[in-house]
């Protein structure tokens, strides 16, 4: 019988090998798997299935949809990856668990509402928050909101307005697409994100600089997160 996996979503490959990299340095190894038209990481003893899904929202939305659809074991969506900073007060290293994704680039002409909003599931938000204090000696881990839109921000007023209308810690791609797919689905669904910039002139080098130091953090939120759901 096939034990329930996390399927952690990431958008591209540099990112994944961050991930995957501090779980093999940590003792866990993966075993490279296609389910259906996805090739695909299978970490048993994590109770993890991993997965680039592509970049930008759509596509990852749909690459995560096939996944569930197509992997009768998965029972959670974390959606994880590299994100610029929007508090000042995050470090490139720090990781953001998005207690709501908010879809930034979602505009409404003909009517007033609300952008859309994607809660996180509560459950997946505790044990988070349970499995943050194993790490706290390492790297901040900061919980609230994450936006979510196809923008490259790399201008710090426009990093200011996504502030301020959103109330957003830090800002990525494809979180909105995951938490859709997943809600579809029915499956609980959390974004996770480590800084490697801060949404700034200089995003696009620091994005490639900081990987290997902000995705091992991520991958250690992770692995406190899931030996605490093994143990229990």
């Amino acid at each position: 019988m096939k034990r329930v996996e996390t399927l952690v979503t990431v958008p591209q490959a540099l990112e994944l090998e961050g991930i995957t990299g501090a779980f093999a340095a940590a003792g866990y190894s993966g075993t490279r798997i296609n389910v259906g038209l996805q090739e695909c990481q299978r970490f048993e003893e994590l109770g993890m299935l991993v997965a680039v899904c592509g970049h930008g929202k759509a596509q990852h939305a749909v690459q995560t949809q096939h996944l569930i659809d197509r992997s009768a074991t998965v029972r959670a969506v974390i959606c994880a990856g590299a994100a610029g900073g929007l508090d000042p007060a995050l470090k490139v290293g720090d990781v953001v668990v998005g207690v709501t994704t908010v879809e930034h680039d979602y505009t409404l002409r003909f009517i007033q509402r609300p952008l859309p909003c994607h809660q996180a599931n509560a459950d997946l938000v505790r044990e988070l928050t349970q499995a943050a204090d194993r790490v706290a000696d390492e790297f901040a881990v900061r919980f609230g909101p994450i936006a979510s839109g196809d923008e490259d921000v790399i201008d710090p007023a426009r990093a200011g307005q996504l502030r301020a209308a959103t109330g957003a810690l830090c800002v990525a791609w494809e979180g909105a697409g995951a938490a859709r797919a997943a809600c579809f689905s029915g499956v609980p669904f959390v974004e996770v994100r480590a800084l490697t910039d801060a949404a700034d002139a200089t995003a696009a080098a620091d994005f490639r600089a900081n990987l290997c130091r902000s995705m091992p953090n991520l991958a250690r939120l992770l692995l406190a997160w899931s030996a605490s759901r093994l143990v229990g």
